[in-house]
């Protein structure tokens, strides 16, 4: 059974800097569940926080629930925070993303063009990004 990824936030020191909603091959019937997914991703940010120094992985599987939807995350070795809204189906394809859109990141921020810790504005970023997970889910 494939995974449905709603949302994906990449969350820094000083707020959001990238998010991405609808990804993926599958899309929720519930239109409210679209809406709210940005809302329920950054309340799980606390949770996020807690679980964070309980492991030395990048990956922390599961960190929150909300109704049948899981919120997974990942955190860098510099502390910016990957977080997906999910339905919870499939855990190596979410570990999977991430990882590619870790090593996404990590180049994003050898370009001097780009800011540390400031929001994601480029076009090709992000169409990488449903690329990779239009393949994991």
């Amino acid at each position: 059974h494939t995974t449905m990824a709603l949302c994906f936030a990449i969350v820094g020191k000083t707020g959001p800097l990238y998010e991405a909603c609808e990804i993926g091959n599958h899309h929720p019937k519930d239109e409210n569940l679209i809406s709210y997914s940005q809302f329920i991703i950054h309340s799980s940010l606390d949770m996020l926080e807690k679980n964070e120094f309980s492991t030395q992985n990048m990956y922390l599987k599961t960190i929150d629930k909300f109704n049948d939807m899981s919120i997974s995350g990942w955190i860098t070795a510099q502390g910016i925070r990957f977080l997906l809204l999910h339905d919870g189906r499939s855990d190596d394809a979410i570990k999977n993303f991430f990882s590619d859109v870790y090593e996404l990141y990590v180049r994003l921020l050898m370009n001097p063009f780009y800011k540390y810790d400031s929001q994601v504005l480029s076009p090709a970023f992000d169409h990488r990004v449903r690329i990779l997970a239009r393949r994991y889910f």
